[in-house]
């Protein structure tokens, strides 16, 4: 197993709307009425949520090259608070023109009538992966280009891989084999598989059980499937080779992974920056996750190019956005903070440049998305504290309760 050490990572999992703490500043955008039509030249005001200071260059650079070519103005302001600065715009009435948003707000923007719905006069529309489209479509109106995305893979640590007697023939490819090898890998000191409470890890056991959260726009959390799943980790849990990160006192499955209090964890491609800066010493390879008994599953996690309904400038902000989606521009941006292109042809060249990372690429073939439905937020939060007591709790009950909850947002 090779060590990896490239910078990675997921703006889409970490600049989710509900991962981001409230603050009180205002949006700071001008009144929309004091800027020019998109034909006029009229300037752009756009708002991002940044990971760091590596995307807001990437961002700036991006945009100041396409306002050059293309003689309109544009302004990037990056956000405190992307989901209360966003919604602070709106209420004042001077949104920002083009601006991040996560998948779990886009129903309640579009059911306003905040958000202008233009994916499907995108000139690349059909180059995006169509589970990405997806996560963006409602009531067949494909509203917002995703900008990138992130998805879940199996993290093992090399050295420890090693010690315990296995080889690259031991990666598991079932969930019997991620048992074996967990309980191989756990020793004094760690535990053989490490990973959050939260439906956002867990959800990937549902989805290679062949389960889900919502399935052709029906809730199905108290499935069969579903309950397989999460019996086969509880089982595992009080087995003693999983645990929650938490459990064995890490904030995330990346920080139990790299600290050594766990061989393997379960993570988006973000980790690989978390290591590069936090964890050099820690050698490592990814690798697919096992399959279930419904198949291959992983969760995808993903931000699109919002413009604003009211926008007097929407033609130029869908030229920008296809600009900043195309194929040269999104591996500059692989290249510069992590993300994986969210466009099919930007694959070949991805994988070329990050060939020990192609697990996480392939995950898009077969990745499920978290529900998005309006509410669905405050379903997935009340999930995850139940999920914190699955070691002792009962995966069926739980199950309900999330059924229960979803049934009341699902039309």
């Amino acid at each position: 197993m090779a060590r990896h050490t490239r910078a990675l990572i997921g703006t889409g999992a970490l600049l989710t709307a509900s991962a981001l703490a409230l603050t009180a500043c205002g949006s700071g955008f001008s009144d929309p009425s004091e800027s020019g039509s998109a034909a006029g030249g009229g300037s752009l005001n756009i708002l991002i949520g940044s990971s760091g200071d590596a995307e807001t260059a990437a961002v700036q650079s991006a945009v100041d090259a396409w306002s050059e070519q293309s003689g309109v103005d544009a302004t990037v302001q990056t956000a405190n608070d992307l989901s209360q600065q966003l919604s602070q715009g709106f209420a004042a009435g001077s949104p920002p023109d083009l601006f991040y948003l996560a998948p779990e707000a886009l129903a309640g923007y579009a059911a306003n009538g905040s958000i202008a719905a233009y994916g499907d006069n995108l000139a690349n529309k059909d180059d995006f992966y169509p589970s990405l489209v997806e996560n963006f479509t409602l009531d067949d109106q494909f509203f917002c280009a995703p900008k990138d995305f992130s998805t879940l893979a199996l993290i093992i640590n090399s050295d420890m891989w090693a010690a315990a007697g296995l080889t690259d023939g031991d990666i598991p490819t079932d969930w019997d084999q991620l048992a074996s090898v967990a309980q191989r890998l756990t020793a004094d000191g760690h535990v053989g598989l490490a990973f959050g409470a939260e439906y956002q890890r867990i959800g990937a056991f549902m989805a290679q059980a062949g389960g889900g959260m919502v399935v052709d726009g029906q809730a199905v959390a108290n499935s069969s499937e579903n309950v397989e799943a999460l019996t086969s980790v509880k089982e595992q849990l009080n087995a003693g080779s999983f645990a929650f990160a938490a459990d064995v006192g890490a904030g995330w499955g990346g920080e139990a992974f790299g600290t050594g209090a766990a061989a393997m964890t379960i993570e988006g491609n973000w980790i690989t920056g978390a290591l590069t800066n936090d964890y050099p010493d820690v050698n490592y390879t990814v690798a697919e996750l096992p399959e279930g008994p419904g198949g291959k599953g992983t969760l995808q996690f993903t931000n699109c190019w919002g413009i604003a309904a009211d926008s007097p400038n929407q033609d130029s902000a869908r030229d920008l956005v296809e600009y900043l989606t195309g194929t040269d521009q999104q591996l500059v941006f692989s290249e510069a903070f992590g993300p994986m292109p969210s466009i099919q042809s930007a694959a070949d060249a991805w994988t070329q440049a990050n060939p020990e990372l192609e697990a996480f690429l392939a995950g898009a073939e077969y990745a499920q998305f978290p529900p998005n439905m309006a509410g669905a937020a405050d379903v997935v939060k009340d999930f995850n504290a139940q999920l914190e007591s699955l070691k002792t709790g009962d995966p069926q009950a739980m199950l309900d309760t999330a059924q229960s909850n979803l049934e009341a947002i699902v039309e």
